[in-house]
């Protein structure tokens, strides 16, 4: 396959949000296979496109490539094609090695709801470094005009919002809308995506007549406990720039694993001056 093809799968894979793989014979010696400089491309579900070689070799990349997937981490790793008794991958007589570099998805804000909390939102996620997604079923909020920070605009009906935007472990989901009507037909396909973070707005009444539905609904506990609503951390925000703070300071404390508290230290007393 040529390098063409597999470069623009990768590119395809990033417009998707979809990780993959890249691995890559890096050197050879010996008989091998395939020669340094050619390419594999692995998905997350083994699917692949081209060949390192095939056989046990090609297994043993996707698996770890799958893993590479699971760390973040790229890694370098050797295959001597000797003796397969011995755990060695071939007979060619070589050896290869084939560095796994894994591509991620960026980390992306969907900002569902483009009143003007999710204005200020999507324009913070922006200028911290995100990729944002913008969704309303109001055309007129959901476009460039309103909301110039956005990467995609979803400008489709509340329900079938859950088929169009990204949900991996790198998709953070904002739920900014204009009430609990709108949260109940959004929230439930949600539930069970493998998003990190679903946040919903408004008051602990709000949130409270929302979990009661989704329950009438036949939405689990555990699922009603994936939510964090109300959303953002407590700052005593009042202006939609400062709730937009509160939130996407929520969604980094979920990504980096911080906890939210204060870091703000006691010194300890100064030292007593010596007399004399």
């Amino acid at each position: 396959m040529p390098d063409r093809d597999i470069f623009q799968a990768i590119l395809a894979a990033h417009d998707a949000s979809e990780p993959v793989v890249l691995a890559t014979v890096v050197r050879t010696r010996g008989a091998v296979p395939r020669r340094a400089g050619t390419h594999m491309l692995i998905y997350e579900d083994g699917r692949f496109l081209g060949t390192i070689g095939g056989g046990e070799m090609e297994r043993r990349v996707i698996q770890e490539a799958r893993n590479a997937i699971e760390t973040g981490a790229g890694s370098l790793f050797a295959y001597d094609f000797v003796d397969p008794e011995a755990g060695d991958v071939g007979v060619c007589g070589g050896t290869m090695e084939v560095y796994v570099e894994p591509l991620l998805p960026e980390p992306t804000v969907v900002v569902i709801g483009c009143g003007h909390v999710g204005k200020a939102v999507a324009t913070l996620a922006k200028w911290a470094g995100f990729r944002v997604v913008v969704a309303d079923d109001r055309a007129e909020f959901c476009n460039p005009d309103f909301i110039p920070d956005a990467d995609v605009y979803l400008p489709v009906p509340t329900a079938d919002m859950h088929t169009h935007i990204p949900k991996n472990r790198w998709t953070y989901i904002a739920a900014l809308t204009r009430g609990s009507q709108v949260d109940q037909e959004l929230l439930p396909p949600l539930l069970d995506s493998p998003v990190p973070y679903i946040g919903c707005i408004g008051s602990r009444r709000r949130w409270a007549v929302t979990a009661q539905a989704l329950r009438e609904r036949g939405v689990t506990e555990a699922q009603l406990a994936r939510v964090h609503s109300p959303i953002g951390l407590e700052l005593n925000a009042e202006t939609p720039e400062e709730i937009a703070v509160s939130i996407v300071a929520e969604i980094i404390m979920v990504m980096r694993g911080g906890t939210g508290e204060r870091m703000k230290m006691e010194l300890p007393p100064a030292p007593e001056k010596r007399k004399g």
